[in-house]
């Protein structure tokens, strides 16, 4: 049985990497800080996914363990020494933390003499977050041991997609998901010949992950901030509402309009508008109850310069583009409020104690006057 060591043994992680890798055989080693679930796996070594759709389909997943890297990093280095793969599902702030590990691991597979290709695949909802990863790791390596790593360790990128709204369950184990799943990874810098069965393989992933990016998450974004704007709590009740339907609406037809500009031999009109209204009937789905706090969650992060709105209103700006609707959120995004979550209350100390301008340009990275000007319009425009 082929072995993979997965990083994040959150709902992502279990509900949908998980699944993946027990479909492609593979003995899975969850690598997490959570003992409640780490402890469970290794009592139980399965646990049980739940489809949400008028089915209500269980998949059991076995052949599973955990190991705690905080309290056993030297089990996670031995785990790594021997896998055929190996994955994150963690988030991109968590990533810089597991890079020495995974460094540690690739001296071992190299100390061991272990010459059989590995790929690492950070699964994260960010542009090149495998390279990130990567950059991190290479860091803690020598140069001999690099040179090792660049013939024996590919870094692919990887473009995943898939609803896991917030949960609770008696069982710390069980992770209800969407039935939709969509998991891409860039051939062209893999190392292994290993190809893994519902995943999609490219050769370019860059218009995939831009396509997902700039469409599920921009777009859940869109309908979590107007509807935390508007009081509601959950993203199907502001899916109730005609104006949030059409803000989400408008949000893709500028999307559409910027990957047809850039990727135009990738997608067609047709192509998009497809993608988006599965997308509008995803997000929609009536077994889903997604928590606006949980989707609304890191504001700031979700303001970055080459995130989901910024981005994507630079290159729109670039080309001459419609960009009012994403203008239009981020005025939304600025006026967030959540006292649970430490980037709401940071950026909200920051537009009380700074001058605005100063935020802007700190929060956003923008250094073009126009736009820095036309957020800080949209932002008093939605000023509480």
């Amino acid at each position: 049985m082929k072995k993979a060591v997965h990083f994040g043994a959150g709902n992502i992680g279990r509900g949908f990497i998980g699944e993946i890798l027990h479909q492609n055989d593979f003995e899975i080693t969850f690598v997490d800080v959570n003992a409640t679930v780490i402890d469970a796996l290794n009592v139980r070594h399965s646990y049980e996914i739940g489809i949400a759709d008028q089915n209500h389909e269980k998949i059991a997943i076995d052949n599973v363990r955990g190991i705690n890297n905080r309290e056993n990093p030297e089990e996670v280095v031995a785990a790594i020494a021997e896998a055929d793969m190996v994955t994150t599902a963690i988030g991109p702030n968590i990533l810089p933390f597991i890079a020495e590990l995974i460094a540690s691991g690739i001296k071992a597979r190299k100390v061991a003499g272990n010459t059989s290709a590995l790929d690492i695949a950070a699964c994260e909802n960010m542009i090149g977050g495998t390279e990130f990863l990567k950059e991190k790791i290479v860091a803690f390596l020598s140069s001999e041991e690099e040179n090792w790593a660049n013939d024996y360790i590919g870094f692919p990128n990887a473009a995943v997609d898939r609803i896991v709204p917030g949960q609770h369950h008696e069982d710390p184990l069980y992770v209800e998901v969407e039935p939709f799943h969509e998991w891409v990874i860039d051939e062209s810098q893999t190392k292994s010949e290993l190809r893994l069965e519902g995943v999609h393989y490219a050769t370019d992933l860059e218009p995939f992950i831009e396509r997902k990016l700039f469409s599920v998450n921009s777009g859940h974004a869109t309908v979590a901030y107007n509807s935390a704007y508007n009081g509601y709590k959950t993203i199907l009740e502001g899916l109730q509402h005609e104006e949030i339907v059409a803000a989400l609406k408008a949000i893709q037809k500028e999307t559409r309009a910027l990957l047809l500009a850039k990727w135009g031999e990738y997608f067609t009109e047709e192509s998009l508008v497809e993608y988006h209204d599965i997308i509008i009937s995803r997000f929609a789905n009536p077994e889903i109850i997604d928590e606006v706090t949980r989707v609304g969650r890191t504001p700031i992060r979700k303001l970055g310069y080459d995130e989901r709105f910024i981005r994507p209103i630079r290159e729109l700006n670039e080309r001459g583009l419609d960009y009012f609707a994403h203008m239009d959120i981020v005025g939304k995004i600025f006026a967030y409020v959540d006292i649970e979550d430490p980037q709401a209350v940071e950026l909200q100390e920051k537009l009380a104690s700074m001058p605005l301008e100063a935020v802007v340009k700190e929060v956003t990275g923008l250094k073009d006057d126009k736009l820095i000007a036309e957020v800080i319009s949209s932002v008093k425009k939605y000023a509480k």
